[in-house]
């Protein structure tokens, strides 16, 4: 397991790598979905919940701010300088929450450590925050002129720009296509391979847009390239597979799993674990008698996946994409 940090709640902030909050930073990062993952979560006082992807603290804020009296959140997160900003942001219900810094990849033991046996809700928000696109200076946007490193957790590593510079050209032009689903990914590996070294992310966006063109659905050519890197530069669907496993462990009965994605490889993986827990046998098709002895855990809510409303769309364009899948922990006597 990577080093699990719970970060001190003193008004001054950790000992160490303290965030200037005096800076140029980005306004909080705006939340998508607020109500619905109210909602989907059921929040009770006095309940216990985890965000497994707290970022700054949107989120976490509304839970706290509906499981209070009583309630509790522990709040895990990659980045620790977006953690700190979270920290900050809720000073207010410091007794309340517990901030940790660690991958969801490790959510049992960081659960346990922190007497979380049982959780009467649990969210993953899988999308980027505001601090990482706009504040942290890793390179996350092809808007910023920034070094090419999109690392959630600065201590892992492997960089974007490792990867870009020492990797074969099929080695990339297969990430792109599997992490980003890039159509073009050939095409943009060679260009890549014959431009560097890149150093930056407008460095690289640009030289993606030179390479292919505007896109025809105004988005940017980039945006699956920096996808592709940021997925295997964090291992996200890897992570993502081992948290979905342990939070269905960790939900008590009648608890709720939600999961925001924003692409269709996120989509695709959670669709497919909320099935397969709603199942019984899982053996495969070709199996004649059930081996496997698999008894459903979950029950799907969402039949379909929930979106962002056109009012939230207007007011917040970077929750265009959200994707919203909820599932419900069942009783013994269900299965």
């Amino acid at each position: 397991m990577n080093f699990v940090a719970t970060i001190p709640l003193t008004p001054e902030g950790p000992v160490n790598d303290r965030l200037d909050f005096t800076a140029d930073l980005a306004p909080y990062h705006q939340p998508v979905l607020t109500n619905e993952v109210s909602q989907a979560l059921i929040v009770r006082p006095g309940g216990k919940y985890i965000d497994c992807t707290a970022g700054e603290g949107g989120h976490t804020q509304i839970i706290l701010e509906e499981c209070i009296p009583g309630g509790h959140v522990l709040a895990i997160d990659a980045d620790p300088k977006a953690l700190e900003v979270a920290r900050c942001r809720l000073r207010s219900h410091q007794s309340h929450f517990t901030p940790v810094q660690d991958s969801y990849a490790y959510l049992e033991e960081i659960a346990y450590s922190h007497n979380f046996n049982k959780a009467d809700g649990i969210l993953i928000d899988l999308g980027l925050s505001s601090f990482q696109l706009e504040a942290s200076g890793r390179g996350f946007s092809f808007q910023r002129n920034e070094q090419l490193d999109m690392r959630f957790d600065p201590s892992t590593p492997v960089t974007a720009a490792q990867i870009v510079n020492n990797s074969r050209q099929d080695e990339l032009a297969r990430l792109l296509k599997d992490f980003g689903e890039e159509r073009h990914a050939r095409t943009i590996a060679r260009a890549i391979v014959h431009g560097r070294p890149i150093t930056t992310s407008a460095q690289l966006g640009e030289l993606v847009k030179r390479t292919v063109g505007p896109s025809k659905k105004g988005r940017h050519p980039a945006t699956r390239t920096f996808q592709a890197l940021r997925i295997a530069v964090n291992s996200e669907l890897e992570n993502l597979k081992q948290g979905l496993q342990q939070a269905v462990r960790l939900l008590k009965p009648g608890g709720r799993l939600v999961i925001i994605s924003y692409h269709s490889l996120e989509d695709r993986l959670v669709k497919t674990a909320f099935q397969q827990e709603a199942r019984g046998c899982i053996c495969p098709i070709e199996v004649p008698q059930c081996a496997c002895g698999h008894s459903p855990t979950l029950r799907v809510i969402t039949r379909h996946i929930v979106t962002p409303s056109e009012k939230e769309r207007m007011e917040n364009p970077r929750s265009r994409s959200a994707r919203m899948r909820v599932a419900e922990r069942l009783y013994k006597e269900d299965h």
